[in-house]
């Protein structure tokens, strides 16, 4: 196209942008009208993983809800609706849901909910939570999307069989089909190593070895630490049979990095650590995330997290579907939720939306190091009659939720 002829369309596009992001910047119209959605948090006391490089956020997920907030009222000022967030951050389980009840009596109808598994179960039983939606952003239980499912509760976290079946597909696609599996003593460990061991089942993976970590290494920071986590990790693989990398499960972060590199044989480590399955980090610039990244990190100061993320995926969720219905009757906007229409960019490179079986959200796993965006899940071969994202986690044919 001549150079002349480009003008006029870059001209207008130059308004057309030019408009956009006037509007953007306008204040929200006197009076419209405001849905509000609550966050809560429990922050109970927990033990430091065992390195100080990387220290848990205090505002971990707040952040995330925060800046879901900031992008609803974005949209918000084209549909003449208003967006406000209302934060209990708390230290006990009965506060937690002293907190969800004080939200309920003040009319909200959407609340985001941090909380471990056993609280948000009791939150979702409220008699006051039966007309409202709770979205889960912190807890990976797969219990909650099976037997203990609720129907008033969502999940834009991922559950645990997701993050296991993305990366037992990822292993079945390179063809690293025998695994050594190094269990922590905690309750997350094992509820993640079964989670593993079901993904190695479904997808034909050997688990070849499966042996508990029981080494304590509260002297790794005396000046020959290193040396007693180095013989124990080499003790602790020595001698088991062949397999192609070492599978670790330990959500709290307190022993998994001492096995990279202190293996008896040569292997790479994946799971809670090293290789992990996740639905963000820091690494991750495909598909317009750079965008989300440095804007997250303007409001934050610091560098977005899973929690982050899974709590801005469920206050975006709300502020897509009361932008889609163009109303603030939240039983509308839940019932589009869960609708068949209802999609959500989630900046991974494919719409997400909300399974009907278990109100899990269905979403892309990232499998990344901590430098590294390395591969994400669905693998491409993996295919499915409805939606490839589908075989990761409980699908419907296995689902055990029956809602209540």
């Amino acid at each position: 196209m001549p150079a002349s002829a480009a003008w006029p369309r870059r001209a207008a596009l130059a308004a057309f942008f030019g408009t956009v992001c006037a509007a953007a910047r306008a204040p929200a119209a006197e009076g419209a009208p405001a849905i509000s959605v609550g966050f809560v948090s429990l922050r109970a006391a927990r033990r430091l993983p065992n390195t100080f490089l990387d220290p848990p956020p205090e505002d971990e997920g707040v952040q995330g809800a925060r800046l879901g907030i900031a992008d609803n009222a974005t949209t918000g000022r084209f549909t003449g609706q208003r967006f406000a967030l209302e934060e209990r951050a708390v230290r006990e389980p009965e506060e937690a849901l002293e907190a969800v009840r004080g939200l309920l009596a003040a009319g909200l109808r959407f609340v985001v909910a941090d909380l471990p598994a056993p609280v948000l179960l009791r939150a979702a039983d409220l008699p006051e939570a039966a007309a409202a939606t709770l979205l889960n952003a912190g807890a990976t239980d797969d219990a909650l999307r099976n037997e203990e499912c609720r129907r008033n509760l969502l999940h834009p976290a991922p559950s645990r069989a997701m993050l296991a079946d993305a990366l037992a597909q990822f292993l079945a696609a390179k063809r690293w089909r025998n695994v050594f599996l190094a269990v922590g003593p905690g309750e997350g460990d094992r509820l993640y190593a079964e989670a593993v061991r079901r993904a190695s089942r479904k997808f034909g993976l050997r688990v070849v070895a499966d042996k508990p970590w029981t080494h304590d290494p509260g002297a790794q920071r005396t000046d020959t630490g290193h040396v007693s986590v180095a013989a124990e990790a080499a003790r602790f693989t020595q001698g088991a049979p062949s397999h192609d990398l070492l599978v670790v499960a330990d959500e709290a972060g307190l022993w998994g990095d001492n096995l990279a590199w202190r293996t008896a044989d040569p292997r790479p480590v994946a799971g809670t650590h090293g290789l992990v399955p996740t639905i963000w980090a820091r690494p991750h610039e495909l598909w317009g995330a750079t965008q989300l990244q440095r804007r997250f990190r303007a409001l934050a100061n610091r560098w977005m997290t899973p929690l982050d993320h899974a709590a801005w995926l469920a206050v975006r969720a709300v502020g897509e579907a009361a932008t889609r219905t163009r109303s603030t009757d939240p039983a509308a906007v839940a019932a589009y939720l869960r609708g068949p229409e209802f999609e959500l960019a989630g900046f991974k490179g494919t719409r997400l939306s909300f399974r009907d079986w278990d109100g899990q959200l269905r979403q892309p796993i990232l499998l990344a190091g901590p430098r590294e965006l390395v591969s994400v899940s669905p693998q491409p071969g993996f295919q499915h009659q409805f939606s490839e994202l589908d075989t990761l986690g409980t699908d419907k044919p296995e689902t055990r939720c029956r809602p209540r």
